[in-house]
């Protein structure tokens, strides 16, 4: 799909559909039409629209000018965020798809700035995405919508929320992807394929590598299954020397059986999208090759998958992590945290001025949350703050845990180690965090977003289909063009 901008009059636009995007009780700008806009009028006030959020109708004039006319409530104006106008051009899109429009113009009122111009863009590709491509009979319209034009847009806000959207479909793939297709050794030759696509640097370390390394709680996750982890690092690096260096980390399980802790049915059925903080980070690697933001950025997965066998690690396993702490097991189904405690350790030895690591941590945080909302920790405040404005631009909500609990700290304690994996199941997210606290050198500026709650819906909404989210790319990228 194409987005491209054209001019914000429509009195002499012609074409086959065009969305128009209302504040709820301001149907007045629906003058905007021109000669159409008696009847538009008219038809709304028929079908009772008033632009409630999420609300729309459709008008339809074989002979006219335009030929649908597709009406999307934004809600009310003081309310109003950018992501209203990221939910209403998804619902347009999706409905001029159902009628088979190839081409649709996407418009408001009074021409939008530049945020608005980059959240209609990403609702349009966000909202027409779909995964069925191991499907014989395809769930998408025979017809799809090839190109996109936005009145009176921005054109480098276009550019930037197709890069952003294209950036969280591609990782919506790799997540959505069975573990028979993506493991350790698959995920890492799509690391090299998109590095050298795109420009990046990319070292993969195999197990060889990683025992000499010494990254033996990346190694002791991987060990139940016939296929070897993996840990990827790939390296943006602008074409002048930066001033600032971020390491993004994801968690990378490409599948969670639960090892010799193994899970319930019930919970292992999705366990596939274990990996998407690993495909977020490989995401928003390949987005900010295209971007080139005067930036160093350094993308680390730790790859793996949890499975039972005689080789598995074990509870009560005790384990040198990579910056040397020892860690006890107390269950192999808390092996996310072990993973990313090498890979954390050795962010920290390249000195980065910030780390933010993205993972499905804890069934816990979904409980303290909900299933729409990630769980923030920082050891910065201002990191922190930046984080949860970026969320407000990219409409990925988070909601801030504290880290600060002494008495909760203890819970993970050891008396044969330096640190406990599993904590118990009060406030099991912040302990989780904590865990990976231990492994963050003191002074760096750290986040840890837990995104179990967040990474796959059941049911298609606003502009987020059934499956595999990518949630937290453009929260990312968001947060890397404030620091800039």
């Amino acid at each position: 799909m194409r987005v491209e901008s054209m001019p914000h009059d429509l009195s002499g636009f012609e074409g086959e559909s065009l969305g128009l995007l209302l504040f709820e009780g301001d149907l007045d700008g629906i003058n905007c039409l021109g000669d159409l806009a008696s009847e538009v009028r008219s038809r709304a006030e028929l079908e009772r629209f008033t632009g409630n959020k999420e609300s729309f109708i459709k008008a339809t004039f074989p002979d006219g000018r335009i030929k649908r006319v597709i009406l999307a409530g934004l809600g009310k104006r003081e309310k109003a965020t950018p992501d209203a106008f990221r939910t209403g051009a998804a619902l347009v899109v999706k409905e001029a798809a159902k009628s088979g429009a190839a081409s649709l113009a996407l418009a408001t009122p009074t021409a939008p700035d530049a945020s608005v111009s980059q959240a209609l863009t990403e609702g349009a590709l966000l909202g027409s995405y779909s995964f069925d491509r191991y499907r014989s009979k395809k769930d998408e319209p025979e017809t799809k919508i090839k190109q996109v034009m936005v009145a009176g847009g921005d054109e480098e806000a276009l550019n930037r929320g197709a890069l952003f959207a294209c950036g969280q479909n591609y990782a919506r793939d790799l997540a959505n992807e069975p573990a028979n297709v993506i493991n350790p050794l698959t995920f890492s030759g799509e690391a090299q394929k998109v590095a050298k696509e795109v420009g990046l640097e990319c070292t993969v370390y195999d197990e060889s590598h990683l025992q000499g390394m010494g990254m033996n709680a990346l190694l002791a996750v991987g060990k139940g299954s016939a296929i070897p982890p993996k840990f990827v690092h790939l390296v943006y690096r602008p074409a002048e020397r930066s001033a600032k260096r971020v390491a993004f980390v994801g968690k990378g399980i490409t599948f969670d059986s639960g090892g010799l802790n193994i899970k319930p049915d019930e919970h292992m059925r999705g366990m596939k999208g274990d990996k998407m903080g690993a495909c977020n980070v490989l995401a928003a690697m390949r987005t900010i090759a295209h971007l080139r933001p005067p930036v160093e950025v350094h993308g680390l997965i730790g790859l793996a998958e949890n499975m039972p066998s005689g080789d598995a690690y074990r509870p009560d396993d005790v384990i040198k992590a990579y910056n040397g702490k020892t860690i006890e097991i107390g269950s192999t189904d808390a092996e996310g945290r072990v993973t990313m405690a090498d890979v954390l350790s050795y962010a920290s030895k390249l000195k980065p001025d910030y780390i933010i690591d993205m993972a499905t941590l804890t069934g816990a945080c979904i409980i303290a949350l909900g299933g729409y909302m990630a769980g923030l920790f920082s050891n910065d405040e201002d990191f922190a703050r930046d984080l949860l404005s970026a969320s407000s631009r990219s409409g990925e909500r988070v909601w801030r845990l504290p880290l600060d609990d002494e008495r909760l700290r203890k819970r993970i304690d050891s008396p044969i180690a330096d640190v406990a994996n599993v904590g118990g199941r009060p406030g099991g997210a912040i302990t989780a965090a904590m865990f990976l606290q231990e492994f963050v050198e003191e002074g760096i500026p750290w986040a840890h977003l837990d995104v179990a709650g967040v990474d796959n819906y059941k049911e298609p909404f606003g502009y987020y289909a059934k499956g595999a989210t990518g949630f937290g790319v453009r929260l990312f990228l968001e947060w890397l063009y404030s620091i800039i």
